[in-house]
């Protein structure tokens, strides 16, 4: 049975699908799609944590679906700007999950990903899958996916 590992990038998710629909993604579409390729192994959500009580209610969906969220607190800078993103802990555990199973998806159109992908498609030979809103999806990551899911209506709240 195909063995596969899932990394939601909560905030790009979340934004993206905003932005371009207007509306929210929902997971326990994308679960029960994921579900019917094989064995879903693991599943991390990663998100910014910033105590907002919707916020928590949201994450506790996500663990009953099935996925262990990761949280990093939400940092404001004394310029205005603010800090929260999961790239390099993304990295550390798909590259930790790669020798483990066979399909490795990740939920994100961020590009600094496709190199990541394309190391772990060459060294381990896992297949790599990318869900994102097309048009806000870095080409680079979609074209180092070995399949590239588009995100559309079908997996909105």
């Amino acid at each position: 049975m195909n063995k596969i590992a899932v990394f939601a990038d909560v905030q790009n998710i979340y934004y993206t699908t905003r932005q371009a629909y207007g509306k929210q993604f929902n997971y326990r579409k994308l679960w029960q799609q994921i579900e019917l390729q094989g064995e879903i192994v693991s599943a991390f959500a990663y998100a910014i944590d910033r105590g907002d009580n919707q916020q928590k209610k949201f994450q506790e969906v996500l663990k009953h679906i099935g996925f262990e969220v990761k949280l990093k607190p939400y940092i404001q800078r004394s310029d205005g700007t603010a800090k929260g993103d999961w790239d390099v802990g993304i990295t550390i555990d798909i590259m930790e999950m790669a020798v483990q199973v066979d399909t490795i998806i990740l939920l994100s159109g961020d590009g600094d990903f496709a190199i990541l992908f394309d190391k772990v498609k060459h060294t381990y030979g896992v297949k790599t899958e990318s869900y994102g809103v097309p048009q806000l999806t870095a080409k680079a990551l979609i074209d180092a996916s070995s399949i590239f899911h588009p995100i559309d209506k079908q997996l909105l709240l």
